[in-house]
């Protein structure tokens, strides 16, 4: 599952894109909706924990924490924004 990073979200992870394994090969849950690929990722970087809010995006539509994801699905992060 690769997922796009925009802004502070990029600067954590260090990369445009982050691949999420999608095997238990790593002996960890997959994430098969938003809220546990929020979880999984706070656990893999916790500075994404300090984040007061952060959206997400599959499929180019805003998903909320139920929504289920899939290994094909276009997944991108959305840090807050600020603006004047």
């Amino acid at each position: 599952m690769t997922i796009l990073l925009f802004g502070v979200t990029k600067d954590i992870v260090g990369s445009s894109t982050l691949s999420v394994p999608t095997t238990t090969f790593t002996g960890k849950k997959i994430p098969n909706t938003v809220k546990e690929l929020k979880q999984f990722l706070g656990e893999t970087y916790p500075e994404l924990n300090k984040l007061s809010s952060l959206a997400v995006a599959v499929n180019n539509a805003y998903a909320d924490d139920e929504q289920i994801i899939n290994s094909y699905d276009e997944i991108a992060l959305i840090p807050p924004v600020s603006g004047g």
